[in-house]
């Protein structure tokens, strides 16, 4: 046998072995025998000067990486939302009855009953893999926002339960958990100078680790649950995916139950949160989501969320300690809020020094006192919150005393309600800075390279007192700043030049109007199709917009019944700002009704950005190619749906022709 088949053959062996020993828990083969083969495929790999991506070798992680690579998934990859009540459990589920009851009394091919896939909810890192036509493990990321990562594909290398080559011809991302089993936490502790505090801290920790024999030493699980994009046939059903990721290879976790009534969901949930603590590894609660695929494309998604699955997260765990101190921050709005300081606390496998108060009714409400015992508990198993006070502790603590100045800037404090605010907007640096921050962000204006510290060392340095001077900052200003060369210098300014030209929706959103998220950003553009007439919006045209109510609608007019904000928006609009909203004629739209699918890299669109395009042009967008598909807009390295679609006869098009037809 030639040492390239020999080598090929002990791949292929090992991996079986390893899948067999990590996934399977039924090891096949003596770890001598396994140390013998692998010495051997050392050596081959060394005398032929050529290693395979997915050879067993590649698992080692003995580099450091200079840096961590941003990552652009293929499908986005989506938050849950959460419920903590089983009344919200049920709320969801008659959300979802009512849709599909609409559907199927307007559609001849009915949807089928309403059932439900439920799983655990593991407590780690979400990591997405890629796979190419040749089922080898091209890239794995961390979720990042959702549509750009980071590149931790060496890290998640380590992971040996994680194939590195799946037999598969096509090119699919598939979602899973990295964690860490309380063994491998035990057996690290027990050697590391530094002792890690908790499970998810211990994974997250590796997988952000530039030095791969450290994430190695961690020695992380993990285990999937979900294919984000498929090039190849479609699923029917949830469970048939999960079996197609078992039937791959994947460590795919025992658990998953089917459940066709709230009361079944009810019966998973206790079950799940009863065996909790038996559990090698953590959870925070139960996932639910719809089995049947088609359903899921009907229901669609929110801005944040997918409509078709939520989040049952567990009771937080409590503890008590003691209010050392009350410290008060401002914010974006100029609201001054509470913030709790503890006396060091363990919850949750981590030490609690901060916990949230709200606001000075909330504080009299649960009679919080400096220096009393109070009770702490980890919200959603994440920020800490003071649910109220032990009354032994209350007899040597004395009231918290609510500022009459801001701590910032010195100015007086206003009252409104039970929230203070200060109406120094435009000397004082927090309000300043995290209004300039959110203006840049990604999904605002998009100003690339600026952070906070830009920000504070423009309030500070250069003496911006609003958002235009943004625009009239010069590059010899800049320069004069500290780690501010030429070529940084110069990149801001154009990054602030080509922001200018932006869209309305994003211009809306940037302003930081108070109760207005992205999604009721593009709501608002599309009723008023410019900001004059948003600026000059009545509140009777503002609640009429569906998801638009009362609240949201007085929060819009009280924030342009502002001299100061209408001054400064007029000045960005001379400045050269230019928002602008393109608005669809549905008589000269050629996409309106089509089923349109999309496949490849695009340059001009990621996959969140085309998939906005072409709903806004009235198209539905699908994963799959079939007889009923108008549309396939083709990238670079198109898979088998373009393959598909050329057998089908279905009408290509690559990017530049799309452009033309919109």
């Amino acid at each position: 046998m030639e040492k390239k088949e020999r080598m090929l053959e002990l791949i292929e062996l090992l991996n079986k072995y390893a899948y067999n020993y990590y996934v399977l828990d039924n090891p096949s083969v003596s770890d001598k025998e396994y140390d013998k083969l692998y010495d051997e495929l050392v050596k081959l790999e060394k005398e032929l000067g050529y290693i395979m991506p997915y050879s067993p070798t590649q698992r080692v992680g003995d580099i450091i990486l200079p840096e961590f690579k941003k990552y652009t998934h293929k499908a986005r990859l989506w938050s849950l939302d959460k419920a903590q009540t089983i009344q919200e459990i049920k709320d969801f589920h008659n959300r979802n009855l009512k849709a599909i009851k609409e559907y199927n009394l307007n559609h001849d091919e009915k949807l089928p009953e309403l059932s439900y896939v439920v799983t655990k909810k593991f407590d780690g890192l979400s990591i997405n893999l890629t796979y190419d036509e040749n089922g080898i493990l091209k890239v794995a990321a961390s979720r990042g926002t959702g549509e750009i990562g980071e590149d931790i594909t060496s890290q998640v290398k380590t992971i040996k339960s994680v194939p590195l080559k799946i037999d598969d011809n096509s090119i699919m991302e598939v979602h899973g958990e990295a964690i860490m089993t309380k063994e491998a936490f035990e057996k690290y502790n027990a050697t590391s100078e530094i002792p890690l505090k908790n499970l998810r801290n211990g994974a997250a920790g590796a997988l952000r680790n530039l030095n791969v024999k450290e994430t190695a030493r961690r020695n992380l699980s993990a285990f999937f649950y979900d294919v984000g994009y498929n090039e190849g046939e479609n699923f029917q059903t949830y469970i048939e995916m999960l079996q197609f990721l078992i039937e791959k290879g994947f460590p795919v976790d025992t658990y998953f139950k089917v459940c066709k009534s709230i009361e079944e969901i009810e019966d998973e949930i206790k079950y799940v949160e009863q065996i909790r603590s038996e559990l090698n590894y953590d959870i925070d609660g139960a996932v639910i989501a719809i089995n049947d695929m088609k359903t899921r494309e009907l229901l669609g998604y929110t801005v944040k969320f997918p409509k078709w699955a939520i989040a049952y997260k567990f009771e937080a765990e409590e503890t008590s300690t003691v209010l050392l101190d009350v410290e008060w921050n401002i914010g974006r709005s100029g609201r001054v809020t509470p913030t709790a300081i503890l006396q060091p606390v363990e919850l949750g496998g981590v030490t609690v020094k901060r916990a949230t108060l709200n606001n000075i009714d909330d504080i009299n409400r649960k009679g919080v006192r400096i220096g009393c015992e109070v009770f702490v508990r980890r919200s959603n198993d994440v920020i800490p919150e003071i649910m109220g006070v032990v009354e032994q502790s209350l007899e040597k603590s004395k009231p918290i005393e609510v500022p009459t100045v801001c701590p910032s800037c010195g100015s007086k404090l206003v009252q409104d309600g039970v929230h203070y605010f200060c109406d120094n907007t435009l000397s004082c640096k927090p309000q300043m800075v995290k209004s300039i921050v959110h203006y840049a962000s990604r999904e605002a204006m998009n100003i690339e390279g600026f952070s906070e510290k830009t920000a504070e060392a423009l309030f500070e340095k250069l003496n911006i007192k609003s958002i235009p001077y943004l625009y009239k900052i010069e590059k010899e200003q800049l320069l004069t700043l500290e780690k501010f060369g030429e070529k940084k210098s110069q990149n801001l300014i154009n990054a602030i030049e080509k922001s200018k030209v932006c869209d309305l929706p994003s211009f809306i959103y940037a302003l930081g109007i108070p109760n207005v998220g992205k999604k009721t950003a593009k709501d608002l553009a599309k009723e008023y199709k410019n900001i004059d007439n948003l600026v000059n919006a009545t509140f009777e045209s503002l609640v009429a917009i569906p998801e638009i109510g009362d609240i949201v609608a007085k929060s819009i007019i009280d924030f342009f019944n502002s001299n100061e904000v209408k001054k400064n928006v007029e000045e960005l609009l001379n400045l050269g700002v230019k928002p602008n909203y393109q608005e669809v004629s549905i008589t000269e739209n050629v996409f309106e009704g089509k089923t349109v699918v999309v496949t490849g890299s695009l340059e001009y669109y990621s996959r969140s950005e085309i998939k906005d395009k072409l709903e806004s042009l009235g198209a539905k967008v699908s994963s799959s190619v079939s007889k009923k598909t108008d549309y396939v807009l083709v990238g670079k390295e198109p898979g088998s749906k373009f393959t598909k679609a050329q057998e089908l006869g279905i009408k290509i098009l690559n990017e530049e022709e799309f452009k033309s037809m919109i």
